[in-house]
């Protein structure tokens, strides 16, 4: 679980980008922000990491105060964090595999043949057995994403952070990634928070959704419940999203 309680953010004495911001991300659900650009969700989400030091409030671990650790223990925490990034982020030079080992390289101590097992084991859970020694060069962008996931769960970690994990892929490639992301969250119930855009990943895998204008929470609940909210600004951004997706898919079609 991570709590968030009343946090604020400024850069540099300017606007208040997060405004006493308070929720919580459960374990063993996947936890949706979602937003326009510029409302605020990606400091959000950068803030949970540590990437922003917030201006006020706190921030929870389970039971740990993230924002008051001294940081030793503030990288105790860390190695319980797995990230997956907007376009993959995997080391071109290096196989699926080496990619995918790279975390146990960097904070474990398993011997080469346990890692080997660990590393086997993870690209069989997102169906990437047949990739191990390719390069990121040779493989699909879906093949890329499930990477990423698979490096980022190899240390199997208690948070998850998702930024756009769909971004770049087409409709049925997103729908493989949004399953395959939920059932891992469930499997080893972690707390999965996912920064997104895709209205179809809020619709079939958001158990919670926290939509973010104007840097406060304007609406939180979940994805079946959504389009019956109520709310004036959800509404205008959820139908403008799928607007957009509509009339993008349309182009690519009429290519």
């Amino acid at each position: 679980m991570i709590k968030v309680v009343n946090i604020s953010k400024q850069f540099n004495g300017g606007p208040t980008v997060l405004d006493n911001i308070s929720t919580t991300f459960e374990s063993g659900k996947t936890n949706l922000i979602i937003g326009q650009s510029g409302s605020g969700k990606t400091v959000l989400i950068k803030s949970l990491v540590g990437l922003h030091k917030v201006d006020k409030g706190e921030i929870f671990f389970d039971d740990d105060c993230f924002s008051a650790l001294k940081e030793d223990d503030k990288k105790t925490i860390r190695q319980k964090v797995g990230m997956i990034f907007q376009g993959g982020a995997l080391f071109d030079s290096l196989t699926v595999g080496q990619n995918v080992r790279f975390p146990l390289d960097i904070f474990t101590n398993y011997t080469k043949s346990e890692k080997d097992d660990i590393v086997n084991e993870t690209l069989k859970r997102v169906n990437l057995t047949n990739a191990l020694n390719l390069y990121p060069s040779e493989i699909s962008g879906g093949m890329v994403k499930r990477t990423s996931i698979a490096r980022a769960i190899v240390n199997k970690p208690k948070y998850l952070f998702c930024d756009e994990p769909n971004s770049g892929l087409d409709p049925r490639t997103s729908i493989v990634i949004d399953n395959l992301i939920h059932e891992i969250t469930e499997e080893y119930n972690i707390t999965t928070v996912i920064n997104t855009h895709d209205m179809n990943s809020v619709f079939e895998i958001g158990d919670n959704v926290v939509f973010i204008h104007q840097g406060k929470i304007w609406w939180e609940g979940d994805g079946k419940t959504i389009l019956h909210s109520g709310n004036k600004e959800l509404n205008d951004f959820v139908f403008a999203s799928n607007i957009a997706k509509l009339a993008k898919q349309n182009m690519k079609d009429n290519e």
